[in-house]
């Protein structure tokens, strides 16, 4: 047989056009792009959620980007805008009891819609559990899992009258919700009984919405990160490093030594970027997810297997 030829002497290339010329043009899959999309990505101001909406935004995605802290907010929204992108910014407190109804009812009234809704916000506050007062397991629930609950319950209303909307006229558009979980959500840790339970929580929460909301035709994923490199995450030499959340002084990341130590038990050798976290999170928001819903997507450089 020729060098470069399949069965029967024809080159592959034209076997396959041949194959691709057979199907009915209605079978086919056009996937198209993410381009007059909205999404909301709550705590966009630095990190993954920064990146994300700025990787969304270059896509054509309108963004409405939120965050704790205006400030980091409006500078992620600055230069989404001065690349040619379309995003707004809402400032606000995730776990307020009126953030929900506001941040969906100024996507929807002030962008035109919800396309795409990404639970992200969130921070760490570490102890063992015998030191974790109520405040510390109340806040972390309430930020990582209570929040999430909050905006998927107004949202469920409009993607409920919109998916209604769109069967009496014939239209099928899909959605995608991605919520943000952890290994520790997956596994545990000694030190994060708060944040890990909710993170685990959050998995319950995908895997449940998945089911309801297959019939509206939006899709439930959630991503569990590993390693990432973020504020929260960082390495450290002598005194720890901080950050504040509403006026508490937590400690992030890692000892460099604890940090080296993480990063040798991932295949790929090293942590993950922000970027790279955030790409984990696009591609549950593609047309070509749109037979996936109700998964956890591991981005942990092969770490947690």
């Amino acid at each position: 047989m020729p060098v470069g030829r399949g069965a029967r002497g024809v080159r592959p290339a034209r076997r396959l056009g041949t194959i691709a010329a057979a199907i009915e043009p209605e079978s086919m899959i056009d996937m198209g792009t993410l381009e007059s999309r909205t999404a909301l990505v709550t705590g966009a101001g630095r990190g993954i959620g920064a990146a994300l909406a700025r990787k969304l935004a270059s896509e054509g995605v309108a963004v409405l980007a939120t965050d704790l802290d205006a400030e980091p907010l409006e500078r992620v929204v600055g230069d989404i805008g001065a690349a040619g992108g379309s995003a707004v910014a809402l400032a606000g407190d995730v776990t307020a009891g009126d953030f929900a109804a506001r941040a969906v009812a100024r996507a929807v009234e002030d962008m035109g819609g919800l396309d795409i809704l990404v639970n992200n916000a969130g921070y760490i506050w570490n102890t063992t559990i015998q030191n974790t007062s109520d405040e510390q397991w109340e806040a972390m629930l309430e930020v990582h899992l209570t929040a999430p609950f909050r905006l998927l319950r107004v949202a469920a209303d409009y993607f409920r009258a919109q998916s209604r909307r769109e069967a009496e006229e014939g239209v099928v558009r899909r959605r995608k919700v991605v919520n943000v979980s952890s290994l520790s959500g997956l596994g545990g840790e000694p030190t994060q009984v708060a944040y890990a339970t909710a993170k685990a929580g959050v998995v319950g929460l995908t895997k449940s919405l998945a089911k309801a909301w297959g019939r509206y035709h939006v899709n439930v994923n959630c991503v569990a990160f590993g390693y990432i490199e973020t504020r929260l995450t960082q390495g450290w030499q002598g005194d720890p490093a901080t950050i504040e959340v509403k006026g508490r002084r937590l400690k992030v990341g890692f000892d460099r030594r604890v940090a080296e130590s993480l990063m040798a038990r991932v295949p790929l050798g090293r942590a993950g970027t922000a970027e790279e976290g955030a790409g984990a999170i696009y591609l549950l928001c593609l047309p070509e997810a749109d037979y996936v819903t109700g998964q956890v997507l591991v981005c942990d450089g092969g770490a947690f297997q």
